[in-house]
């Protein structure tokens, strides 16, 4: 499989027409996979509830291919520890995060698209992976706490 332009454009068209906002394009099976590898295309207004990755196995690495994310570390209380903004067109191009490290991206460009690579096989978020702090995706007050995420880019 090439990973060209066109493909890119057809995946973020795609994200663009989800109630989500986002869609990933796996490259590895679905189930039992020992490594999750994925492209993940995702708009402005799309929310990931920050979160940590509890199983000692499941580092993740982001590189951005098009667009802007804005990359947050925050501490338990919920204080930010890191943010960066990775942008390919100022050679900041990806991140490795640790498990058990609370983050979210941020999307600040449409048309964003990145890979993702971390242990398999996929496991859904676990409410003890979810901080009590942020508001769950699909919540009145996400609109308001994404705008207030991206005022920090």
């Amino acid at each position: 499989m090439i990973l060209d332009k066109t493909m890119l454009d057809s995946l973020s068209l795609e994200a663009a027409s989800t109630p989500r906002r986002r869609r990933n394009l796996n490259f590895h099976p679905f189930d039992a996979s020992a490594c999750n590898r994925l492209l993940n295309a995702m708009e402005p207004d799309s929310y990931i509830q920050p979160h940590s990755h509890l199983d000692t196995e499941k580092d993740e690495t982001i590189i951005l291919l098009r667009g802007k994310l804005g990359v947050l570390f925050f501490s338990e209380e919920g204080d930010i520890v890191m943010k960066t903004v990775l942008d390919p067109a100022s050679a900041l191009y990806g991140v490795d995060v640790s498990h058990g490290t609370i983050h979210t991206l941020v999307c600040l460009e449409s048309g964003t698209v990145f890979f993702e690579a971390k242990a398999g096989p996929y496991v859904p978020l676990s409410d003890a992976e979810r901080v009590a702090w942020a508001p769950k995706e699909g919540e009145p007050a996400v609109a308001a706490y994404l705008q207030s995420l991206k005022e920090l880019f």
